[in-house]
């Protein structure tokens, strides 16, 4: 699927195992640009094992603008954090875009939301640390409702059955 953004052509292709690494190179450009902030919303850089499960399944997909790879996002279809929340949705997990492609978010979250419907999902859902305002204020100017915040163990960006626990918000767009 093609669509046109700030005068060029926005290009999704779902990722396989030899675009690991560009994949890698847009979430610890946005890993990086948060902790420079000291925002701790994921870790300092991401390891290829994180992903691998997400590539295999072909849920991970690269966003290319005049042929650059300028944003990622992993869109499954469950998630254990919404257990508790009927109905069927699509679930964004590792969405980053790159600094020179700010405001291409918009267009991705739009593109995910339309996968989403397609696939029969009657929701498009997504999670972020409950202490990032910025980020919460932008998903909610792009339609998305606050479902209740919830503990994930693990460091952060990671989900795991021990460690820190680290509060995150839940968000929903029908």
């Amino acid at each position: 699927m093609t669509i046109r953004w700030n005068g060029g052509e926005v290009r999704f292709i779902r990722a396989a195992e030899e675009h690991t690494g560009a994949v890698l190179g847009v979430l610890d450009e946005a890993a990086g640009w948060l902790g420079a902030r000291r925002i701790d919303q994921w870790p300092a850089r991401f390891e290829a094992a994180w992903l691998a499960e997400a590539i295999s399944r072909g849920e991970t997909w690269l966003a290319e603008v005049g042929g650059d790879v300028a944003a990622t996002l992993t869109l499954d279809w469950s998630d254990p954090l919404w257990a508790d929340v009927g109905g069927t949705a699509g679930y964004v997990h590792r969405m980053a875009v790159r600094r020179r492609a700010a405001g291409l978010g918009a267009v991705v979250l739009d593109w995910a939301a339309d996968a989403a419907r397609e696939q029969g999902a009657g929701a498009l859902r997504l999670d972020c640390v409950r202490s990032n305002p910025r980020l919460r204020s932008y998903y909610e100017a792009r339609g998305f409702e606050h479902r209740g915040d919830v503990p994930v163990r693990g460091a952060p960006g990671q989900r795991q059955d021990d460690g820190p626990a680290t509060w995150v918000s839940r968000y929903e767009r029908a």
